[in-house]
C-alpha cells in the first residue's frame, strides 16, 4: 500500500466518538470585552470571525438592503466574507456593500469551473463584480467527485488558473469547499491547500459518520477549517413547505435554541469559522449569537447525540478508503 493510501485509510477510519468533544487548545483564538471571537485561519496567520457572512444572504435583495445587512456585520465584528458566482446576483449586490469596509475584512470567493480557462473568465469577473483587485481567499467550489478531482488538477485544470493568479496577487490563499468525504480527501492528498469549507454538522458528525475522517486529515495538513451546514437540521420532508426559506435547499434548525446548539456544536470542534444559512432571518440570529457560542459541556454532548439520533441526517458516509 501506498504511504498516501495508507494515510487516507488511516483517516478515514477514524471513529467518530474519538474526535470529539474537541480540544481547542490546538487553534489560536482572541476576543476582547464585548467583542466576537476571532480563531487563527490554519498557518495563514489570519484571524477570523467564528461566524462568517455568506453572500447568499444579499442575493435578490435591493441595494439598500445589501448595505444595511453588511454594515450590521461589520458592526457585530464580522470580518469574513465569502461569495461566489453560482450564488445568482451576490456578487453585484456584495461588492458595492462591502467596498467601503474592503481593506479590513477577509473575502473569500469561489469558482465551479474544472477548466483554466473557464476558471480564468469567472475569476476576473468576479473580481470585477466585488470591485476588488484581489481575494483573500478563492477555492474549488462545490467538489463533488474524484472526476473533479482530476480535472481541476490535471494540466489544463483550474488549479493552474489559481497558482497563476497568485504569483499575480489575485488571489492570497488556494482552498476548496466540498460536500463529499471522497472528494475532501482526495484533494487534501494531492494538494497543499490553505483551506478548506466543508459541511460540519451535529447530525452529519454523529449520525452520519460524515466529517470526523475530513477534520482530522484537515488538522494533520495545518488547514484553515471552514464550516458550512452548521445550522442544518437534515433533508426537507417530502411535501414540507419551503416557502419560508427559499434559500435553503435543505431543512434549517430555526429556533433560537436549535440554531445555537448547532452553532456551537460545530464551533466546539478546532473550526476557524461557520457560515450561516443564506435567508437574511436566520443569519440574523445567527449573528445576535455571536458572543454566546460557548463550547458544548460533556452533558450536552451527550443531548446533541441524542437529538441527531432522532433525525435524518444531510449526508452520511459508510465507503472505505
Amino acid at each position: 500500500m501506498k504511504r498516501r493510501d495508507f494515510i487516507r485509510t488511516a483517516s478515514l477510519a477514524v471513529p467518530v466518538i474519538s474526535l470529539f468533544p474537541a480540544d481547542l487548545s490546538g487553534i489560536a483564538r482572541s476576543s476582547t470585552p464585548g467583542g466576537i471571537e476571532k480563531r487563527a485561519l490554519g498557518r495563514t496567520g489570519e484571524m477570523l470571525s467564528i461566524i462568517g457572512f455568506g453572500g447568499i444572504v444579499v442575493m435578490n435583495a435591493t441595494a439598500e438592503e445589501s448595505s444595511s445587512l453588511v454594515r450590521q456585520a461589520i458592526e457585530a465584528g464580522i470580518n469574513y466574507f465569502d461569495v461566489a458566482p453560482s450564488y445568482g446576483n451576490a456578487e453585484l449586490m456584495l461588492g458595492p456593500a462591502l467596498e467601503p469596509y474592503r481593506k479590513d475584512v477577509f473575502l473569500a470567493c469561489k469558482t465551479g469551473k474544472r477548466k483554466k480557462a473557464e476558471a480564468r473568465a469567472e475569476l476576473e469577473q468576479s473580481l470585477k463584480n466585488m470591485r476588488t483587485d484581489h481575494f483573500d481567499l478563492y477555492q474549488h467550489h462545490a467538489v463533488t467527485s474524484l472526476e473533479d478531482v482530476d480535472t481541476l488538477l490535471d494540466p489544463g485544470g483550474a488549479m493552474e488558473t489559481f497558482i497563476e493568479a497568485r504569483k499575480e496577487g489575485k488571489i492570497k490563499y488556494i482552498g476548496f469547499s466540498a460536500h463529499s468525504v471522497e472528494a475532501a480527501m482526495a484533494l487534501m492528498d494531492r494538494f497543499d491547500f490553505d483551506s478548506i469549507l466543508f459541511p460540519f454538522n451535529y447530525a452529519t458528525w454523529n449520525s452520519g459518520n460524515f466529517g470526523p475522517q475530513v477534520l482530522a486529515r484537515a488538522r494533520e495538513k495545518e488547514m484553515g477549517i471552514l464550516a458550512l451546514k452548521a445550522m442544518a437540521k437534515g433533508p426537507w420532508a417530502e411535501g414540507a413547505d419551503r416557502t419560508r426559506y427559499p434559500k435553503c435547499w435543505y431543512e434549517p434548525l430555526v429556533t433560537p435554541e436549535d440554531i445555537k446548539m448547532g452553532l456551537r456544536f460545530t464551533l466546539s470542534h478546532p473550526i476557524t469559522s461557520a457560515i450561516p444559512p443564506g435567508e437574511a432571518e436566520l443569519f440574523k440570529i445567527a449573528l445576535g449569537m455571536r458572543n454566546e457560542i460557548k463550547p458544548l459541556t460533556e452533558s450536552e454532548v451527550m443531548s446533541v447525540r441524542e437529538k441527531a439520533a432522532s433525525g435524518v441526517p444531510l449526508f452520511s458516509y459508510k465507503g472505505t478508503a
